[in-house]
C-alpha cells in the first residue's frame, strides 16, 4: 500500500502545479519572439523583409521633396482644346468615361509648412473635369516616389535578385500598385478616412455627401477593411513579399520558381500568426489576410484598365503610364 507521508496534501498539489506553470512561463519568455513553431529559415526570411522595409519605406515621408502641388483651379486652367470641344461622338463619350473614372471619388490634400502653416486643397464642386488636369502631376511625383521605393525594396531581398532580369522585371510591373497599396495602408487613419504621409495628408471627398455612397469605392473599402485586421508590421511586409513573387504576373517565366517562393512566404506569414496571435481569437487572420490579397487583385485588375481606357483617351496621359515602366527597367 501507499504510505500516508506521502500522500500530498490539496495545498501542496496546488503549489507544485503553480511552479511548473511558472517554469514554463519562464521558459517561453526566454525565447525571442515568434520562435517557438518558426523554422530558422522563417525567422531569417521575416528579418530580411523587415530590414528591406526599413531601408525603403520611411511612414514619415521626409524624402518626399521638392514635389508639384495642384494648382488653385481657375479660369486660366483650361481642359485640353481636343477634349474641351471633342470633334466627334466618339471623342465625347471617351471624355464622357474619363470623368467617371478621375472625378466620381476627389482628392483632397493639405500640406502642413515647418512653421507650422496649412495649406489646403479641395476640388472644385462643378465636377468640370479641371481638377484631373491640376492633381495629375502631383499624383505622378507621389507614384514615382512610391515606385522608386518599392523597386529598391524588392532589391534587397536575396530571393528576388536571384531571379532573371526579365522576371524581376514582370513582377514589378504586376505588383508595384498592390504593394503601394499595403504601404499606403500602413499610414492610413481609419478614424479619419485621411493617409497621412508626412507633412501630407489626403482624403477623399465624396460629390454626393453620403459616407455609405462612399465606401463602394473598391480602393476605399479595402483600406478599411485590412486597417481593421489591425496587423503587425511583419503581417504587412510578408504580404509584400506573397504579392510581389506572384506567379501568373504576364511575362514571368520561372514561374515554378516563384510559386515556391510564394509558398514558403505564405507558409511563414501563417507560421508568423500561430506563434504571435492569441488562439483560438486569431484563427481566421491568415484567410482574412489572403483574402484581402485576392481583392487587392481585382483593384489592381480594375486600375489597369481605367489606365489604359485614359491612355487611349488622349496622350497627356502617356508619360503617366510609361513612368511605372521607365523606372522598374531602370
Amino acid at each position: 500500500g501507499m504510505r500516508k507521508e506521502m500522500i500530498m496534501s490539496d495545498a501542496a498539489v496546488e503549489q507544485r502545479r503553480a511552479l511548473i506553470r511558472r517554469k514554463k512561463r519562464e521558459q517561453i519568455g526566454a525565447q525571442p519572439p515568434g520562435a517557438k513553431g518558426l523554422t530558422e529559415e522563417q525567422r531569417t526570411m521575416i528579418s530580411e523583409l523587415m530590414n528591406a522595409q526599413m531601408k525603403t519605406f520611411d511612414t514619415t515621408f521626409t524624402h518626399f521633396k521638392n514635389f508639384r502641388l495642384p494648382e488653385v483651379l481657375s479660369s486660366s486652367l483650361e481642359i485640353p482644346e481636343c477634349l474641351q470641344t471633342p470633334s466627334s461622338r466618339e471623342e465625347a463619350a471617351k471624355w464622357s468615361k474619363l470623368r467617371e473614372d478621375l472625378c466620381s471619388v476627389k482628392l483632397s490634400l493639405q500640406l502642413r509648412g515647418e512653421d507650422g502653416s496649412v495649406w489646403n486643397y479641395k476640388p472644385p464642386a462643378d465636377n468640370s473635369g479641371k481638377e484631373i488636369f491640376s492633381l495629375l502631376p502631383h499624383i505622378a511625383d507621389m507614384s514615382t516616389y512610391m515606385f522608386k521605393g518599392i523597386i529598391n525594396f524588392a532589391k534587397v531581398i536575396s530571393y528576388f535578385r536571384d531571379l532573371p532580369i526579365e522576371d524581376q522585371i514582370s513582377l514589378l510591373k504586376g505588383a508595384t500598385f498592390e504593394l503601394c497599396q499595403l504601404r499606403f495602408n500602413t499610414v492610413f487613419n481609419a478614424e479619419t478616412g485621411t493617409w497621412e504621409c508626412g507633412r501630407l495628408s489626403y482624403s477623399l471627398e465624396d460629390p454626393s455627401g453620403g459616407f455609405q455612397q462612399l465606401l463602394l469605392q473598391p480602393m476605399l473599402k479595402f483600406h478599411y477593411m485590412l486597417k481593421k485586421l489591425q496587423l503587425h508590421k511583419e503581417e504587412y511586409v510578408l504580404m509584400q513579399a506573397i504579392s510581389l513573387f506572384s506567379p501568373d504576373r504576364p511575362g514571368v517565366v520561372q514561374r515554378q520558381v516563384v510559386d515556391q517562393l510564394q509558398e514558403r512566404f505564405a507558409i511563414t506569414l501563417k507560421a508568423y500568426i500561430e506563434c504571435n496571435r492569441p488562439q483560438p481569437a486569431h484563427r481566421f487572420l491568415f484567410l482574412k489576410i489572403m483574402a484581402m490579397l485576392t481583392e487587392l487583385r481585382s483593384i489592381n485588375a480594375q486600375h489597369t484598365q481605367r489606365l489604359l481606357r485614359i491612355q487611349d483617351i488622349h496622350p497627356f496621359a502617356t508619360p503617366l503610364m510609361q513612368e511605372l515602366f521607365s523606372i522598374t527597367e531602370s
